[in-house]
């Protein structure tokens, strides 16, 4: 196929249009060429050295229709084409792919003959007046459309290439049609008015030169005026002046300078001139331009995040490996971080400690309760009271492009009538889709590749699939009393004491004071309410210290009650074991705790009694476990017949869930039907199956924390989570004995031996 490059011609399909054969390379175009295709590529502008880009991607192909001897070649232009491929030969020749471009047919035939009618007989009316019209009367009788017309004028238009090439790269027929007559009308205006529409052009472009610079000599003076006197910068002359310097992508330079514009137009008095100015307020405060990768150094890193928080070893582990994938990278890159556990744990904080590393600004984005989708991406700017989503707002604070940001509490995210937030956070915190973010209210693309994303939840439970899958989930376990001694001794008791203005020559808190304030006012995974704690001491300090009652306070543990009163009443194991009670292991969003499960024959017809706040799946393992103790001692049956089994789960006003009470629920009914106590200082934890195996749990680290804590002995974990014991802290598996079970017959013979 032959490929020729025009240049400021309009070629369309359905036109017939005539061409001198040496404008075809040499030989390509004889009388044997007839029927052959030809490929037209549009050039973007003449140029001696020309390229694949110089030339625009949609261009029409047709065929010869007849070659004469005068070397005449006629082209019947058949459709528009996308061009791909375009090579260009050391000879000269061109070569390119093409595949058809359909036009929509939105112009009815009737209309589309009304208005060439009109045209052609407007164009016949023109030309009367000039010499060469009765030669030129017989060209455009000829002519059969609109698209013929504006082929053979397009020479004569007052329009440029790349108008030339919107009207072949539109694809309806009834806006090309009213762009090739809007073109014909002004040429035949410009031209009938001659010398006269000349001569007032001439005056025109010499008012448009004189306003130039005008313009430019009132600029040059005003910029001195501001320099003199900066207080006095309007907002339209300090927004100009932000937009230039900010760095935006040319998208976004566009709808500044746009809203900028609508801004000189309004004037202040206008009602829309607060929200403009808010808009192109908000838009150049953002940092828009990339930010240097700063060398990251590990050691420096590692220091950081210990001197920060104390343990949490593996946490730190991922948290450097990422760092150094980045060190290598020099970019953004590794997954996003999602950190999961207890409240107190130092989630939230230790991405202050990971900003503080790479020495990037930190900004922290709480999402709890948030139900509407446009807290995240934004509001359009045509509601009243529009804002930017919150991902922007923060962008905004860190005044940085790429800072560490902290999505708090991506767990507690709602979903209502108001859309699902949780979607929306799907494009943030995706690598593949986040360097083009687009929020409503900006309405412009926004890079959030550079940024670092820590998100942090309680639980995974409520975090929707497609969400969780874009994250790493990295668990934060509950902090042993040896690790809460050593972060209250290293954190929270200086920073309560200086928060509280006390001296440390006026406060000394003695180890065993400590320890017992760990003991026996706390009970939860993380440090927060021992942190609550520290503050009330140091309170009650400030009180004596200020009334001039001691000038020196020691705290020793028999001083602990005098400043904290009564500790708080922990779950401990059983003091009068009996019948029917097994004492088990739960986990809960605050940590672990152990419970007790209670069971009880009364005189009935064979009813089952379940209380305790019990969810469904801890009701069904009820069931599960009372067809096993059935099925175990066939001869007890009749204890089931003749009386009501009630089962209950203190404390009764928490609700309960979940299927790793399972093998304690068959213990509890064995330990009744048999009328034999269990030793209080076993504990256990594990699903069971109707098979009688004992499967896997979760939230074991949580929950042997809990046994050690009530003074626990023994525990029974199913086999499979023996791998678990890894994330374990080795106190708390040094005070317990850790007896993994496959089977209900190991759990029963273990337990009754």
């Amino acid at each position: 196929m032959i490929t020729l490059p025009i240049s400021d011609l309009l070629l369309l399909p359905g036109v017939t249009f005539f061409f001198k054969k040496d404008v075809f390379p040499s030989g390509e175009i004889t009388a044997e060429s007839v029927g052959e295709d030809i490929l037209f590529v549009m050039e973007k502008e003449e140029k001696e050295q020309m390229t694949p880009d110089d030339f625009y991607p949609i261009g029409v192909i047709g065929a010869i229709d007849s070659v004469d001897d005068e070397g005449n070649v006629r082209v019947k232009v058949r459709e528009r084409v996308q061009i791909s491929d375009i090579e260009l030969e050391k000879d000269g020749v061109i070569t390119a792919d093409a595949s058809i471009l359909p036009d929509v047919d939105d112009f009815p035939k009737e209309e589309a003959k009304a208005l060439f009618e009109k045209m052609k007989q407007d164009i016949l009316r023109f030309i009367k007046g000039f010499p060469w019209g009765v030669w030129a009367r017989g060209v455009i009788l000829h002519w059969k459309n609109v698209e013929e017309i504006g082929c053979a004028l397009s020479s004569y238009f007052n329009i440029t290439w790349e108008e030339k090439y919107g009207i072949i790269e539109t694809d309806s027929k009834r806006e090309r049609c009213k762009k090739i007559e809007e073109a014909v009308y002004e040429f035949m205006e410009v031209f009938q008015v001659g010398e006269e529409a000349e001569e007032a052009q001439k005056e025109i472009h010499e008012q448009v030169y004189r306003e130039s610079a005008i313009k430019k000599q009132i600029e040059l003076l005003q910029q001195q005026l501001d320099e003199m006197h900066p207080e006095n910068i309007s907002d339209v002359r300090k927004f100009e002046t932000k937009i230039a310097q900010s760095g935006m992508n040319e998208e976004a330079r566009k709808e500044a300078e746009k809203v900028l514009n609508r801004m000189k137009q309004e004037g202040k008095d206008s009602h829309e001139y607060g929200m403009l100015y808010d808009y192109l307020d908000f838009v150049t405060s953002l940092s828009w331009k990339t930010e240097e990768q700063t060398e990251i150094n590990l050691q420096e890193a590692e220091e950081i995040l210990d001197e920060d928080h104390y343990g949490l070893k593996k946490v730190k582990d991922r948290i450097i490996q990422q760092l150094a994938v980045m060190a290598l990278n020099k970019k953004q890159s590794g997954s996003i971080l999602l950190f999961v556990g207890a409240p107190g744990t130092g989630k939230t904080s230790i991405g202050q400690s990971i900003a503080k590393a790479l020495h990037r600004e930190y900004v922290r984005i709480s999402l709890g309760g948030i139900r509407d989708e446009a807290e995240i991406r934004g509001h359009r700017r045509t509601y009243v009271g529009a804002m930017p989503g919150r991902i922007m707002e923060g962008m905004k604070r860190s005044k940085a492009q790429n800072p560490v940001m902290v999505l708090d509490e991506v767990d507690k995210l709602a979903k209502d009538y108001g859309g699902d937030p949780a979607s929306a956070l799907l494009e943030v915190l995706d690598p593949e889709q986040n360097y083009s973010f687009t929020d409503h209210y900006m309405n412009v693309p926004y890079d959030l590749s550079n940024v670092f994303f820590v998100c942090t939840a309680n639980s995974t439970d409520t975090i929707p699939e497609p969400l969780l899958n874009r994250m790493e989930v990295i668990q934060f376990p509950g902090y042993t009393p040896v690790e809460k001694f050593h972060i209250a001794r290293k954190h929270l008791l200086p920073k309560a004491m200086k928060a509280m203005g006390i001296k440390a020559q006026n406060l000394k808190v003695t180890d065993g004071a400590l320890e017992k304030v760990i003991a026996e006012y706390t009970a939860e995974s993380g440090v927060r309410g021992l942190k609550k704690q520290i503050d009330v001491l140091c309170r009650h300090a400030a009180v004596k210290l200020v009334k001039g009652e001691q000038k020196s306070i020691t705290v020793n543990e028999k001083r602990v009650q005098e400043f904290l009163g009564q500790g708080i009443i922990h779950d401990t194991i059983l003091k009068h074991p009996q019948p029917g009670v097994m004492t088990g292991l739960a986990w809960t969003s605050a940590g672990g705790e152990i419970l007790f499960i209670e069971t009880s024959f009364t005189k009935g017809s064979g009813k089952i009694i379940i209380t305790g706040q019990l969810g469904d799946v801890m009701k069904e393992s009820a069931q599960i476990a009372i067809t096993l103790v059935k099925k175990r001692y066939p001869d007890k049956a009749d204890l089931f017949k003749e009386n009501d089994l009630h089962i209950h789960v203190p404390s009764g006003a928490v609700p309960k869930d979940g299927p790793s009470a399972g093998i304690t629920l068959v213990t509890a009914l064995t330990s009744l039907v048999t009328d034999t106590p269990i030793n209080p200082e076993y504990a256990m934890t594990g699903e069971v199956s109707l098979r009688g195996g004992v499967m896997p749990i979760g939230g074991l680290p949580e929950k042997l924390m809990a046994a050690q804590r009530a003074g626990i002995k023994k525990v029974l974990i199913p086999a499979e989570n023996e791998r678990d014991l890894e994330e374990v802290a080795e106190e708390v598996k040094e005070k317990l004995e850790i007896v993994p079970v496959e089977t209900v017959e190991q759990v029963m013979k273990l337990v009754f031996a």
